[in-house]
């Protein structure tokens, strides 16, 4: 299909799903709710829908601010409501004057109770309060079972969507030049770190690529790709601006704050 052509062959897989929600929703003349997806696989799933007449698409993930959204994808006659996209939000209490809370940990002792990485929404941190969002679906399984992060007991306290912590995503912008378009090559530019150490830190599972873990050094980047390295931070290519006079890269790129 011609729709292929213009994604990474390691996304068709996901393309191949979307299609298939798209016809369930065209057979069943009913809404289908996804999984929390993160924001390369909503614009896939944006741009296989695209125009569809019979099919519409739209994204919440808890608030207009969070990363992971689930997408519900309905026919025309059907309004969708903030319910309709059934997330939870759940406050993490701990003893937090004696102990300090890692957002990879959360995760970790989230991912440990056996469920998808998809029934699991952002993890969201200001100072020491801790919340997350989490499918409705599995949110009763969720609260009876975590009760350790790490070394801490922790329990769980179910909010209203409203009082969800409020965080403000900034980018600062940089003009970086680069020998070629590899993800090493790119990331030791925005991260003023030796080409070496950030080719370790690829290889060893500590560098992905719009949200996905990426272990070859080589891995060509491309235009609007968020790259993020563990114990560096996270950046987006903005623009590839084209080549210097001496052959290099001129590469736009925002650094997140």
């Amino acid at each position: 299909m011609e729709i292929y052509q213009h994604f990474r062959k390691e996304e068709h897989h996901f393309i191949d799903q979307v299609l298939e929600w798209q016809e369930a929703v065209k057979r069943q003349y009913a809404p289908k709710l996804t999984d929390f997806l993160d924001p390369r696989e909503q614009q896939i799933v944006q741009s296989v829908i695209g125009r569809d007449d019979e099919v519409r698409v739209s994204f919440f993930g808890g608030a207009p601010f969070v990363e992971r959204k689930r997408a519900l994808l309905y026919p025309p006659y059907f309004q969708p409501r903030e319910e309709d996209y059934e997330i939870a939000l759940f406050e993490v209490r701990y003893a937090s004057k004696f102990v300090s809370l890692e957002h990879r940990q959360v995760l970790g002792a989230l991912m440990s109770l056996g469920l998808r990485r998809g029934k699991f929404g952002d993890i969201l941190r200001k100072e020491e309060q801790i919340q997350f969002l989490a499918a409705n679906e599995v949110a009763e399984y969720i609260r009876l079972h975590l009760h350790a992060i790490g070394k801490a007991t922790v329990s769980l306290e179910k909010k209203p969507l409203s009082d969800i912590i409020m965080l403000e995503e900034t980018w600062q912008d940089a003009l970086i030049t680069v020998s070629s378009l590899r993800l090493d090559a790119i990331l030791s530019q925005a991260f003023r770190v030796s080409r070496q150490k950030m080719q370790s830190a690829i290889e060893n599972g500590l560098v992905k690529v719009n949200w996905k873990v990426v272990e070859q050094a080589h891995f060509e980047c491309g235009q609007g790709d968020v790259l993020s390295a563990r114990g560096f931070g996270r950046c987006k290519i903005m623009d590839i601006e084209g080549k210097t006079k001496k052959e290099k890269w001129l590469v736009r790129i925002g650094l997140q704050k």
